[in-house]
């Protein structure tokens, strides 16, 4: 018996999604797997959060670790169902190098019938060298057949 393909795919989600605010920062898909997902944000100038230091701006990374985790859980999901940020929580351990990209990576740990828990991490080239680790729980809107 064949297994039936996923219902949510997020390299199709980013590819389709170029509007709202990951749009404008630039947020673009990179891989994951049934529970986890990275996500990309390209350094740009218009981010810039410390100009004399050229260090991007601690929003753009919240926006980053938010949607990663997100996804993360639409994945372990397996489908989109509308949900809300209950609780994040970004612990900064260092500001991302001028001019590097930073990729976020969120881990949907635990499904309950509607609520999510997700950790995750953001680095600038060194996963063993984070920029920040975050923790959090969604909370769902829609509907869950679970």
């Amino acid at each position: 018996m064949a297994t039936p393909p996923p219902k949510f795919h997020p390299r199709m989600f980013f590819s389709a999604r170029r509007y709202g605010h990951g749009g404008r920062l630039g947020i673009d898909y990179l891989a994951h797997g049934p529970d986890w997902c990275e996500l990309v944000l390209p350094f740009s100038p218009d981010l810039i959060g410390d100009v004399g230091r050229g260090v991007l701006a601690s929003g753009p990374v919240v926006a980053l670790l938010d949607m990663a985790t997100s996804v993360a859980v639409w994945l372990k999901r397996d489908a989109f169902v509308p949900h809300a940020t209950l609780d994040l929580r970004v612990d900064y351990l260092r500001p991302a190098a001028p001019g590097r990209t930073v990729t976020g990576r969120g881990e949907c740990y635990r499904l309950a019938k509607r609520v999510a828990f997700v950790r995750g991490i953001a680095h600038d080239g060194d996963p063993d060298d984070p920029i920040a680790h975050v923790a959090g729980t969604f909370m769902t809107t829609g509907t869950v057949d679970a």
